[in-house]
């Protein structure tokens, strides 16, 4: 009984996981107090956050131009959040964002049963519609961005957060 318990114990300790480290082509879990602990870090510091999943068409036509736009803009903050309402598998969340050229940016996943707690935490009043874009300013002014992403709007946006911190 003891052997069975140490060996399930093991299984568990070496079972894949969704990355917790911060290289590259990572997905972080989304949790509860991921939203805050995002916020903390990237605190005092201009930040676009986008929403997106799996399952979504829209996000799907949209994920390559996210990479795009971040080999146009290579100092962009930009954290991608897999939020989809139904489970993903974390190997399609990682092949999805290496085919758009995103393997590079903070990716993260929702990991939890629960999605409206992670959405509320992020926004009350946030339905879940994705893809989403949020743009926030060093001093926390968030623009959000339903739908697909206006990334004249964003280009903008940003050479104005990055002038302003010159």
């Amino acid at each position: 009984m003891k052997r069975w318990f140490a060996l399930a114990l093991l299984g568990l300790l070496v079972a894949p996981t969704i990355s917790t480290s911060s290289a590259a082509n990572d997905v972080h879990a989304f949790v509860r107090g991921s939203w805050k602990q995002l916020r903390e870090t990237h605190a005092g510091q201009p930040l676009v956050v986008h929403f997106w999943g799996v399952t979504c068409g829209p996000c799907r036509t949209e994920m390559p131009e996210w990479g795009h736009f971040l080999q146009q803009h290579p100092n962009l903050p930009l954290v991608t959040v897999d939020a989809d309402l139904v489970p993903n598998d974390e190997a399609a969340v990682k092949s999805m964002l290496a085919k758009s050229g995103l393997g590079s940016a903070e990716n993260w996943m929702f990991d939890d049963d629960f999605v409206e707690r992670l959405r509320f935490e992020i926004d009350p009043h946030w339905q879940g519609d994705i893809p989403r874009t949020l743009l926030i300013t060093r001093s926390g002014v968030t623009t959000t961005i339903d739908g697909v992403a206006d990334f004249a709007k964003i280009a903008s946006w940003w050479n104005d957060q990055a002038a302003a911190g010159r």
